[in-house]
């Protein structure tokens, strides 16, 4: 049964926010990527400091050890963050680029979406199809990671599992988003973009089915993995998407940011009360 909520959740999460990403990219809705972003900040940091971590600490272990293992998760993640292997995605400081907008494209082209910064337009298709792959391939392992995080959630509790899946659905569809549009340039068309997105989202279900094998065997080390997954929801949201939001706006925008922070809060926390009676 584990498995199956598993299975479910990092499809949801993997492949659930590709489509929910195309919707708002192809639809040309990108001009809510900001509330998204805000909702998604929301949502990592309650899952993390309201469930994950209280989840972690009322287990046997140590909390030095709970404590030293969610610095050297930050830590982690700032590394691999700097190696450009992990939400690469996230690197559009104004957020993501208007399809209807060539010179947006050419900015995220050449911001490089894998993190190469080139200074010049990608003119040549062999370079078009490299930056293409080289986003699959991020994708695919920042999608692996997700699974095995979700993975620690639903083996610690069922609801946590439910808010751990629906916390990564809501991030990466501002990621996705991004992507959709780098890749609609390097494929040619929407349909292709669509298809290779999804397939790298996939692999968010290969991470679940790994960390479910790994973690039933090794109960005891159940408490770090919940808190490593806590050290890169923190990440993501204090690192990441908090920073592309801090930008001078008007009170009425500002207020709208902080609106849907409380959303994305909000809406863990209604989720995870759902689950909790349904469970």
């Amino acid at each position: 049964m584990t498995l199956i909520a598993i299975l479910l959740g990092t499809v949801a999460a993997g492949v659930g926010s590709v489509w929910l990403a195309a919707v708002l990219s192809f639809a040309m809705l990108a001009r809510y990527t900001q509330h998204m972003l805000s909702l998604a900040a929301g949502a990592l940091m309650a899952t993390a400091f309201m469930h994950l971590l209280p989840e972690a600490f009322e287990s046997q272990a140590s909390a030095h050890e709970l404590f030293a293992c969610l610095l050297g998760g930050l830590v982690f993640f700032f590394l691999l963050d700097k190696a450009e292997l992990w939400h690469h995605g996230h690197e559009h400081h104004q957020g993501i680029p208007d399809p209807a907008a060539p010179s947006q494209v050419a900015h995220a082209e050449a911001v490089g979406h894998a993190g190469h910064h080139h200074g010049h337009h990608h003119a040549h298709g062999s370079e078009h199809r490299a930056g293409g792959w080289t986003v699959l391939a991020g994708d695919s392992v920042h999608a692996f990671g997700d699974g095995i995080l979700i993975a620690s959630a639903f083996l610690a509790d069922m609801r946590l599992g439910v808010v751990a899946a629906l916390a990564v659905l809501a991030h990466e569809v501002p990621h996705h988003m991004g992507d959709l549009v780098v890749l609609r340039q390097t494929s040619g068309t929407q349909r292709a973009a669509l298809v290779k997105v999804s397939m790298a989202g996939t692999v968010t279900a290969i991470g679940g089915v790994t960390g479910y094998l790994l973690l039933s065997s090794f109960e005891d080390f159940l408490p770090y993995f919940l808190v490593l997954a806590s050290s890169s929801f923190v990440y993501v949201a204090l690192a990441d998407l908090i920073p592309q939001l801090q930008r001078r706006l008007s009170l009425g925008e500002t207020a709208a940011q902080v609106a849907w922070l409380g959303v994305g809060i909000g809406l863990v926390t209604l989720v995870s009360s759902f689950a909790h009676h349904a469970h």
